[in-house]
């Protein structure tokens, strides 16, 4: 099924993402921005056992324009197998940029309580951290989850002498961050003749520059987001630097984006050169974002429209394959772009129209 908007500057696809991708002609799309299965078997979602193929891949290389880049995201443990077919494929991987959250919450196995299990012992309980079984009910949507089950919050106390001697080791860091790939289909010539040729090849400095409240180049830029947060960057060469400080639109766009929580705001300083205000900020997705879709991996559209803005050209075509709830297809729209999107669930395919309707796009 596919679904036009009325002005036919938006497709949604209900089908296979490689099957699609096929039917869309060559060079005909500026850019790529998507969210894809990271391969971890998220809450027991089949589409999430692999990450997308080399061939894939592949087949997005071929509907870029030359020089088109691709954003995608990937979990932390799978990055690797991410890059690594999305250059297979033939892409030049340009940079990895991470968003670093503090909401994350780690589902660690508690080595202790699983030599218990094991062994058939019952723990005491000798007492109950509320706030953490708030945080645990709040990251899983239920009380219910691995350790957790059922008393998520309870404080136990080792029942053998083995899980006495593992008592506080675990199986997993906190996840605080997500990389996202950016990879760029081989240029036509230089980046001028490609960026002359085809429009595309290069990112979007200055629509993406942190606005700061410091006084650059002798002006002073109010405290807002004026196309984005993103910290200066460094260079051994001198000019460079002080090309990058130096300019009323903000500070040039780093590889960092962050949630502004408290939690990641605290390991920067207050001021000085790795202040987090010189870096791009962007909350997870709350509630309103989800529009009601039921899709567990929602991305804000504020970070979706930076994206967006970075790699493609004013009324540029924006693809995503893995278009899930439709974050990366709104934000193209608000920037004013045309968006093709591919879903294989029907499910969420309806949640992307809902979304499209709600934002008053079709």
């Amino acid at each position: 099924m596919t679904l036009y908007h009325r002005d036919k500057s938006t497709e949604i696809h209900n089908g296979d993402s490689l099957q699609v991708l096929r039917t869309l002609p060559d060079s005909s799309v500026d850019a790529c921005v998507t969210d894809p299965p990271y391969g971890l078997a998220f809450m027991g979602k089949r589409w999430d056992y692999d990450v997308p193929s080399a061939e894939l891949w592949s087949e997005v290389l071929r509907v870029l324009r030359p020089g088109g880049h691709l954003l995608a995201f990937a979990g932390t443990r799978t990055q690797h197998r991410m890059a690594v077919r999305i250059e297979d494929a033939g892409f030049e991987i340009r940079d990895m940029i991470a968003w670093v959250y503090g909401s994350g919450f780690p589902k660690s196995l508690d080595v202790s309580k699983a030599i218990d299990k094991a062994a058939g012992a019952e723990r005491e309980v000798v007492g109950c951290d509320e706030q953490k079984a708030k945080q645990q009910t709040r990251a899983v949507g239920t009380a219910s989850f691995g350790d957790y089950a059922g008393n998520p919050g309870n404080i136990t106390a080792p029942a053998t002498e083995a899980a006495q001697q593992w008592q506080g080791w675990g199986t997993a860091l906190k996840p605080a961050l997500e990389p996202i790939t950016v990879a760029r289909k081989p240029l036509t010539g230089t980046v001028a003749e490609n960026v002359l040729q085809h429009g595309t090849g290069a990112l979007n400095v200055d629509g993406c520059r942190v606005a700061t409240s410091e006084t650059l180049q002798g002006s002073t830029v109010p405290n807002d987001i004026r196309g984005g947060a993103f910290a200066a960057g460094h260079n051994p060469n001198p000019r460079d630097i002080a090309a990058y400080r130096q300019s009323d639109l903000g500070r040039f766009p780093a590889n960092l984006i962050h949630d502004g929580s408290e939690e990641v705001v605290g390991l920067f300083p207050e001021d000085g050169e790795a202040s987090a205000a010189r870096f791009f900020y962007c909350a997870k997705a709350d509630s309103s974002e989800r529009r009601n879709s039921k899709h567990p991996t929602v991305k804000p559209v504020a970070l979706m429209r930076y994206l967006v803005r970075l790699v493609t050209p004013l009324g540029g075509v924006v693809l995503d394959p893995f278009a899930g709830s439709g974050t990366t297809i709104e934000a193209a729209r608000l920037e004013h772009c045309r968006a093709i999107g591919i879903e294989r669930e029907a499910e969420y395919c309806a949640d992307i129209l809902e979304r499209l309707r709600q934002g008053v796009l079709f």
